[in-house]
């Protein structure tokens, strides 16, 4: 195990097999070049890991990060807000601060604002509050997305994105159940139901946050609960998976820059909204929808328990899925394409059975989808704060459009509510116009590194190609690799 690592970690131009044809002279000359200009130094090449299982590894990293990250995500989501403008800056805090330390800090002051909601006495109290608490949960989802990004292989994020993401599907069907028996409380202390609610569910989770700073781990180089020879193989790994940035990255105004200039981000930002409009419509109204076809509101909080249930097992078993096989954007496709047809039978039934039945399916089409482009945009950027910034803009952009999605059904459209399941429809299909989008631009410029068209110049091994000099020079693969990231010609965009 520890000779493949190695092997793998000291990565070279991809080999002639992965060449769509070697007309190139350049590509075959870089390929049967094996010197220190075309070799990446071995990360702790001092550091014996002989005696380390990466299975093992594994499941001890699944085990300290998967289920207190979810476990915040849930609070989060019990009272979650589609205010979400202060993401970027807090993917590089989190970056630059460690997230042992970013992370609580949200959720203590998230936590102390929320408790505050069941204060107020008045509209501009509730207003003002509402926008602090939206502006410290912001950082949350991109913020864990990003971290664990820096953890796992390309091939093993989208799983773990998807049972961290699984917990809003249990806020889902969980929360209004909980709500409803918080609310029993009405009049002890001379306060309403409602504040009791915000209060309590605040302090438990002013409570997590403390208690987070001892849980939440720090990145891999430095993570406490692992040994050196673990650090060391986690690192490798991933580096051997194209995250050269794995070891270590100085903040560079660059990197944020060459995030915001990226043609996959802002395509990925219209990607994305047309999965989160729908789920945040989906998730506002879903009792809403059950209780317009003829139940009361206990059985309309009781008939969306299986649906969340169906999406939070549909969530993890795509995540699988991809994670296995790959092609998330066709996998993207397939599932949007399910929620179209929920949303079909929702406009045009008038049968309450069949649309509870449409219910299911647009909540097979909604909730996969997140994690699944959350995890095809993570895998598509290399360079650590460049990764942080391109998920916070997607996820950022996605979640202002949830100021647009939870206003679409309006009351007087009750019981069937046609106009809003037509712009959660029109949300969906911008998503699979994206998808295709991104799927063919990353398949054509795949095909162009493959041909030698964005090799680089290695001073030494491929000087006199001239007509290389516009993907730039450089003294060896590692310093390329460094410096362009995603770019590099040895990187391959996923499908």
């Amino acid at each position: 195990m520890a000779s493949d690592l190695e092997k793998a970690a000291v990565s070279t131009f991809p080999a002639p097999s992965t060449r769509l044809s070697d007309d190139k002279a350049s590509a075959s000359e870089l390929e049967r070049v094996d010197d220190d200009k075309t070799t990446v130094p071995l990360y702790n090449a001092h550091v014996d890991i002989s005696g380390v299982d990466e299975r093992k590894l594994l499941r001890k990293m699944d085990l300290y990060l998967i289920p207190w990250l979810s476990f915040l995500y849930l609070l989060s989501f019990l009272d979650r807000t589609s205010i979400g403008n202060a993401k970027a800056p807090s993917n590089v805090f989190l970056k630059r601060l460690r997230p042992s330390v970013w992370l609580s800090l949200l959720m203590f002051f998230w936590g102390i604002t929320m408790m505050c909601q069941g204060l107020i006495k008045n509209n501009a109290g509730l207003l003002g509050t509402r926008f602090l608490l939206g502006m410290f949960e912001a950082g949350l989802f991109p913020g864990v997305n990003y971290y664990l990004s820096c953890w796992y292989k390309r091939s093993e994020f989208g799983l773990r994105a998807a049972i961290f993401f699984s917990a809003a599907t249990v806020s889902g069907a969980f929360g209004g159940l909980l709500a409803a028996a918080i609310s029993n409380m009405h009049g002890i202390g001379g306060k309403p139901g409602w504040s009791w609610i915000f209060i309590l569910e605040g302090l438990a989770t002013v409570v997590a946050g403390g208690v987070s700073y001892f849980i939440i781990q720090d990145f891999p180089d430095n993570a406490k609960f692992l040994s050196e020879a673990e650090r060391t193989v986690v690192v490798r790994r991933l580096q051997a998976d194209s995250q050269y940035s794995a070891a270590g990255e100085s903040l560079k105004m660059k990197y944020i820059w060459e995030s915001v200039l990226d043609w996959k981000t802002w395509l990925c930002m219209l990607l994305y909204m047309g999965a989160d409009g729908p789920l945040y419509a989906f998730s506002l109204f879903l009792p809403s929808i059950i209780k317009e076809l003829g139940y009361d509101a206990t059985a309309a909080n009781l008939l969306s328990v299986p649906v969340y249930a169906l999406a939070c097992i549909v969530t993890c078993v795509v995540g699988l899925y991809a994670d296995r096989y790959g092609r998330r954007g066709y996998i993207n496709i397939g599932i949007l394409c399910v929620g179209t047809v929920g949303y079909i039978i929702l406009i045009v039934s008038r049968n309450a059975a069949l649309s509870y039945f449409a219910v299911y399916l647009a909540a097979c089409g909604i909730y996969p989808a997140i994690p699944n482009i959350v995890a095809w945009v993570s895998n598509n950027v290399e360079g650590s704060y460049k990764r942080s910034v391109s998920l916070a803009l997607v996820i950022s952009f996605g979640n202002i459009n949830g100021a647009v999605s939870s206003n679409v059904y309006r009351a007087h459209d009750a019981p069937w509510y046609r106009l809003g399941h037509g712009i959660v429809l029109m949300y969906i299909a911008i998503g699979l116009v994206c998808s295709v989008a991104y799927i063919l631009v990353c398949k054509r410029e795949n095909a162009r590194r493959e041909r030698g068209e964005r090799d680089e110049i290695i001073e030494g091994v491929n000087d006199g190609r001239t007509d290389l000099a516009r993907n730039g020079t450089f003294a060896s693969v590692a310093d390329a690799k460094r410096e362009k990231g995603d770019r590099w010609s040895g990187y391959r965009y996923t499908l």
